[in-house]
């Protein structure tokens, strides 16, 4: 029988995000009300008020302000000290960039084994089973391992967020004497909200092509244009951005490119696969490399005027045969009149 231990850490204020809420609805679909939570960062308390009605049957804590800021040895010491005290053979972690640093360091020190990027995490016989994808999305691959405890790291949208409401939790603290600190936040530069274009809980992925920096039907190019409506349509939808790699790679060839795209809204089989539950392509050709990083959309539209690019050819649910430029700015005009 394993021990389950679902190991989050908080945000600002001590606030659970949707990557660990997505955690704690895991191990208790794995568990029932037996698993134990284990919670580090600021006001871990207040943390596991906001899931005390989760089911776990232990709630610890390291909180402290050593604590509050991503850091490895601090984060590592805690996650150990965690690990220890559940006695867990079977740790659920969400595939945060901190669990990410830090809990392949904590599996060695406890001679144990680690995994990430999983995407389903289930129990077959009395047996620990994960999937994860390999080579770049194209191959699932099913595997255990004999070898506990075992540290698994969940990525994110894999699994519905804990929906509860919060509690009272009886929370046990667990001492850790903070390791020496040799480096600190001191702040965090971030774009403003109307310049963020990467929001990984939007409901829609927009995805532009390199279509847009082409000659239109008038011969010329319209970068200007394009960029005004497309986002514009990203402030009116609240979507995120994504982008084909012939579209990025057009900055380091010199040529005239959307100025708020970079390498970080690459979508395909060398970028991100991000989980929206819906999709729209527009000036893209739709091809395997691209269509790999949409795997995981679960309503794929797209916009193109060749009736025979890659999306119409089974890769889209549905394909509007027509110019981007006019959709979207229709699209804009529309939603300016639902808002007034």
């Amino acid at each position: 029988m394993e021990t389950i231990l679902v190991l989050i850490h908080t945000e600002g204020g001590g606030r659970l995000a949707r990557p660990a809420l997505e955690a704690v609805a895991l191990a208790k679909e794995l568990a029932g009300d037996g698993f134990v939570a284990g919670i580090v960062g600021e006001d871990a308390g207040a943390a596991a008020n906001q899931i005390a009605a989760c089911g776990a049957a232990r709630f610890l804590t390291v909180d402290g302000a050593e604590f509050s800021q991503p850091r490895y040895a601090t984060d590592a010491a805690a996650a150990e000290a965690l690990c220890r005290a559940s006695g867990a053979t079977l740790i659920i972690a969400p595939g945060t960039s901190r669990w990410s640093r830090a809990l392949p360091g904590v599996a060695a020190r406890l001679n144990g084994r680690v995994d990430t990027h999983a995407t389903s995490v289930g129990i077959e016989n009395g047996t620990p089973v994960i999937t994860r994808w390999y080579y770049r999305q194209r191959m699932e691959g099913t595997l255990t391992r004999p070898q506990r405890p075992w540290i698994v790291l969940v990525e994110g949208g894999c699994a519905k967020a804990w929906p509860g409401a919060p509690g009272a939790a009886s929370v046990e603290k667990v001492a850790v004497i903070p390791p020496a600190i040799r480096t600190e936040v001191t702040g965090v530069r971030a774009p403003r909200s109307d310049q963020q274009t990467i929001r990984p809980d939007a409901d829609l992925l927009f995805v532009a092509g390199a279509g847009w920096t082409k000659p239109q039907a008038d011969g010329k190019t319209h970068l200007a244009e394009a960029e005004q409506l497309i986002l514009g349509f990203l402030n009116r939808t609240q979507a995120s951005l994504g982008s084909s790699k012939s579209l990025v790679d057009l900055t380091g060839e010199g040529q005239a490119v959307l100025t708020f795209m970079t390498h970080l809204n690459q979508v395909g089989q060398t970028g991100s696969t991000p989980r929206h539950p819906k999709g729209l392509a527009a000036c893209c050709h739709g091809e395997e490399p691209h269509v790999v990083g949409w795997r995981f959309i679960n309503e794929r539209r797209a916009i193109n005027k060749d009736p025979n690019c890659g999306w119409a050819r089974g890769k889209a649910d549905v394909v509007y045969v027509a110019d981007a430029f006019e959709v979207v700015a229709k699209v804009n005009a529309l939603l300016d009149e639902r808002m007034r």
